[in-house]
């Protein structure tokens, strides 16, 4: 049984972030990862100081090369149970290896569940987009559907209003659309259409091209907005009795400013505890951890 100072769950912008800055400070290091990106079907990832537009999966790999290059200990796999305390230590079980830890930081991300809307799972991340901050530049002044599935569609709606005069908002589950959105949605002249989406349609080149409404209505865009439900991974946290914190978005893990949660030893970092960070706010909680955790074991080593 193979025993590091740190064990990270999850090879993310996060995960690899916290590994270097650990290892950095001499410290040994498993980073373990299922190599599934949340991000995989973006093309470019945005906000990223110097390093605008870049491929995400090409980030991730220029990562784990400089997270190798301090020693970092990169593994592939499903970790299958993680137990013990921070007195006792953690164990790790990955497949049909063990591994022991000091520290365990969950860089384990989220999951977005859609509405059942057929063709949606198709177009996300392309033109079925959620977030301004990271795809709205590229949709600006283009024609837009803002498909109303929850709490924050018609925050949504407001933000894409400033890149595109060209919104429609379709009421898809009524019962979501608050009257602060009827409020925000007739402020800023966002036309309601009080129909359910059917399916998203493509042409024969695969570009998406319209959403189908139940009433068999097409109504044609360049790009979808939607809300998916953020759910962050947290098997493994709550496998160790952690509790799950909630917000509109979405389920997540709560942490101190450091990362560490309520559970001594173990830390959340990038999606798993904070639902909209984006690539370069991730990489950051990241560092921000493996920076607490250096500093926790030098005292415990006194």
């Amino acid at each position: 049984m193979e025993h590091f100072e740190v064990i990270v769950i999850g090879g993310g912008s996060a995960g690899l972030a916290a590994s270097i800055a650990l290892a950095r400070s001499m410290r040994s290091v498993l980073l373990i990862d299922e190599g599934q990106p949340r991000n995989t079907s973006a093309l470019h990832a945005h906000n990223l100081l110097g390093q605008e537009g870049s491929n995400p999966l090409e980030l991730l790999k220029r990562g784990r090369q400089e997270a190798a290059s301090y020693g970092v200990h990169l593994t592939e796999g499903t970790v299958s149970s993680l137990s013990g305390t921070l007195t006792e230590g953690f164990s790790v079980k990955v497949d049909a290896r063990n591994f022991t830890a000091e520290r365990i930081i969950l860089a384990t991300g989220l999951k977005d569940q859609l509405p059942q809307i057929s063709g949606l799972d198709r177009a996300w991340g392309t033109s079925a987009i959620h977030c301004a901050y990271c795809h709205g530049w590229e949709v600006r002044d283009q024609q837009i559907l803002v498909i109303g599935c929850g709490p924050m569609s018609a925050h949504q709606a407001m933000m894409f209003k400033q890149l595109s005069s060209n919104i429609t908002f379709v009421n898809h589950e009524p019962a979501e659309l608050t009257e602060e959105g009827k409020s925000i949605l007739k402020a800023l002249a966002i036309p309601i259409v009080n129909q359910s989406v059917q399916a998203l349609e493509f042409d024969q080149s695969g570009t998406f091209e319209a959403i189908r409404l139940d009433n068999n209505e097409k109504l044609h865009a360049q790009a979808v907005i939607v809300a998916s439900a953020m759910r962050a991974n947290a098997e493994l946290y709550k496998s160790l009795g952690g509790e799950l914190s909630e917000h509109p978005l979405g389920t997540f893990i709560a942490v101190n400013e450091s990362g560490a949660t309520a559970i001594p030893g173990v830390y959340a970092v990038g999606n798993a505890s904070n639902l909209g960070a984006m690539v370069m706010a991730a990489a950051a909680s990241g560092t921000l951890a493996g920076a607490a955790i250096n500093a926790e074991l030098l005292t415990a080593a006194l």
